[in-house]
């Protein structure tokens, strides 16, 4: 994006950015940019934001860790807006939540008929969600408790138990199993602190070359 075809005038040397989760396509929180803000944004890939309170450039999470990785940024037709796609670390608004528009969910129907990653994300943040609380009565709470040695060997488990339904007709079987090796598999990354999509990426690279 050419900062030169931003037009600051409009608003006061401030411009509205639309941050939205890059995975999900969920609008995380709107938060105004100055050119500093901007050039800051794009140099150090940490999104970053002009205070009107403070009068001050702040980084999202520069207090409370939860950052906003940079991934995608694009300005509007009238060159007065940006959109920020951004992989969050950690909850985006100050209440705990993921989002600063969670009064009301809305729902992401649309996303899973024509997107069935969005479930997987949405499966994502639940396993944060447990492993952060360890919910009683929750078998991913018992796993995680248990810790990464006991998910390691369940993900080998469930691994043989996959290949062995291969070798069987029973396509129901065999799906069933390899639900529950992905799911195990979901459960490890969380436990070693590493995205899915990493591993989307990684494909993606692979395909590339």
């Amino acid at each position: 994006m050419n900062i030169e075809e931003l037009n600051f005038d409009k608003g006061d040397g401030l411009i509205p950015a639309i941050i939205q989760d890059e995975k999900t396509g969920r609008v995380l929180m709107l938060g105004y940019m100055n050119r500093e803000a901007v050039e800051k944004t794009l140099k150090s890939g940490l999104v970053t934001f002009y205070s009107r309170s403070k009068k001050r450039l702040w980084t999202k999470g520069e207090t409370s860790g939860n950052y906003l990785h940079l991934r995608e940024i694009q300005k509007d037709c009238d060159d007065d807006t940006i959109l920020v796609q951004a992989e969050p670390e950690g909850p985006t608004c100050h209440t705990g939540h993921d989002s600063c528009f969670h009064e009301k969910q809305f729902s992401p129907s649309w996303q899973a008929t024509s997107n069935g990653k969005a479930f997987l994300d949405e499966l994502e943040d639940l396993l944060y969600n447990r492993k952060k609380n360890l919910p009683e009565k929750s078998y991913t709470s018992t796993m995680f408790k248990k810790g990464l040695d006991r998910i390691a060997q369940k993900v080998g488990e469930e691994g043989v138990e996959t290949v062995i339904a291969a070798k069987n007709e029973d396509k129901a079987a065999f799906i069933y199993e390899a639900s529950d090796l992905v799911f195990h598999l979901m459960l490890l990354l969380v436990e070693k602190g590493i995205p899915f999509n990493t591993l989307v990426r990684e494909l993606e690279r692979r395909h590339k070359n």
